[in-house]
């Protein structure tokens, strides 16, 4: 695949004046589903093309994916899509072993029995599937789905962030699972279910927090993931590589 290039599809062409949420959500995707992988560079001028927009709204979605921790814009360098180093994805992780079994712990009150139905429909569907997209994809709304419910000033938007910041390396775990780890998670998600189910929310955020950093001590034991190839990782002014 080519540093600058991923094969997402053609948005639809739009006159309703949000050129820049349709380029903001068709990259969005694209990054997500692992089309443009970590450090690569993203090309106003080729996005454009790509998707039938102008440079204004194109630089308007880059700003947002910013907000969203999907990209690093550097000022008058370029966009790449965000990648870590261990250490940031061990601290990265650390952070969400402690804020998430919090933001569970806020959405609990409005966790309601469709709401652990659609959850019990998720974890099942998750069991059956052997693609690793699909299983990412169907994981990624198992968790937040179940965040949902929670208002928080800004917890729920500091989770969200976290999600896109790890989706790479969580790829990167799911495909490393033998077929005891592959259990273990698909137990761990019945067990928040059923502690949900149960009103016990000590023991959901318990599961919870172990269902974590489960996946941050594998990721610690594959250094080879997080290989220097001399791309970005986040802000650091000047010294950044301009090319």
């Amino acid at each position: 695949m080519s540093e600058t290039a991923a094969p997402f599809p053609m948005a639809p062409q739009t006159r309703d004046g949000n050129a820049s949420i349709r380029v903001a959500s068709a990259l969005r995707e694209a990054i997500l589903s692992g089309e443009y992988p970590p450090g690569s560079r993203l090309l106003q001028e080729e996005i454009a093309e790509r998707l039938g927009a102008s440079r204004v709204p194109v630089r308007e979605a880059l700003k947002a994916l910013e907000a969203d921790g999907l990209i690093v814009v550097v000022a008058n360098a370029g966009a790449w899509v965000s990648k870590l180093t261990l250490a940031e994805c061990d601290e990265v992780y650390q952070t969400r072993e402690r804020v998430e079994p919090l933001l569970l712990r806020f959405a609990a009150p409005g966790i309601t029995e469709p709401l652990l139905d659609h959850l019990e429909t998720l974890a099942a569907t998750m069991t059956e599937t052997g693609d690793v997209e699909e299983f990412l994809r169907l994981d990624r709304s198992f968790h937040l789905s179940m965040y949902e419910p929670a208002t928080t000033f800004v917890l729920s938007d500091l989770v969200h962030r976290l999600w896109n910041t790890t989706q790479p390396y969580r790829r990167a775990y799911t495909r490393m699972m033998d077929t005891h780890s592959q259990r273990i998670v698909h137990d761990e998600h019945h067990m928040l279910i059923t502690a949900l189910r149960e009103h016990d929310i000590d023991s959901a955020e318990r599961v919870l927090e172990g269902h974590i950093r489960r996946t941050r001590l594998r990721l610690a034991a594959h250094p080879e993931i997080f290989a220097d190839d001399n791309t970005p990782t986040r802000q650091k002014g000047p010294s950044w590589p301009l090319q």
